[in-house]
């Protein structure tokens, strides 16, 4: 049985996320959406905020999991016997820093792997970035999220505001 991971803060999970998740479940026996619960950023979203939306998201998923992790990525796939991770590629910049990020995985732990799911075209201009910023404003977010999603975008952006 392969099991694969596939990492990020997801803040928040929208639909390119949603592309990458169930395409890689198609080619593993079973994918872990491993939500980071320390990145380096700024948050929107508590971690519990993220593993809710995203399991929202991944509704009816077979073989998917939602679960958060701390530290290495590539330390928590060793100890949880995770082969392969999945990185979603919109653009040649991410391919540069994925594939730096990977080779310093294979120097810690040469016995996983990195598949590389390039995004669809829909998507290839989306971020969480992009998404919060334009949801700050009151844009119309609906192409990018579940209805979900956008009501707890629009309530945090709500409270921000008081």
């Amino acid at each position: 049985m392969t099991r694969a991971i596939y990492p990020g803060s997801f803040d928040p999970f929208h639909f390119g996320h949603v592309d990458i998740a169930r395409r890689a479940s198609a080619l593993f026996d079973e994918l872990l959406v491993t939500v980071f619960d320390a990145p380096a950023k700024r948050l929107l979203f508590s971690t519990e905020e993220r593993i809710e939306i995203a399991r929202e998201a991944l509704e009816g998923a077979q073989n998917i999991s939602i679960v958060s992790y701390s530290g290495l990525t590539v330390k928590w796939a060793q100890q949880h016997g995770v082969r392969v991770i999945v990185r979603g590629i919109r653009n040649v910049d991410d391919l540069s820093f994925e594939s730096r990020i990977d080779m310093a995985n294979r120097q810690m732990a040469p016995q996983i792997d990195t598949c590389y799911l390039l995004c669809s075209p829909k998507y290839v201009y989306l971020s969480s970035t992009i998404l919060k910023e334009v949801a700050s404003l009151d844009g119309d977010v609906s192409h990018w999220v579940t209805p979900h999603t956008e009501q707890a975008l629009r309530q945090r952006f709500a409270e921000r505001k008081r």
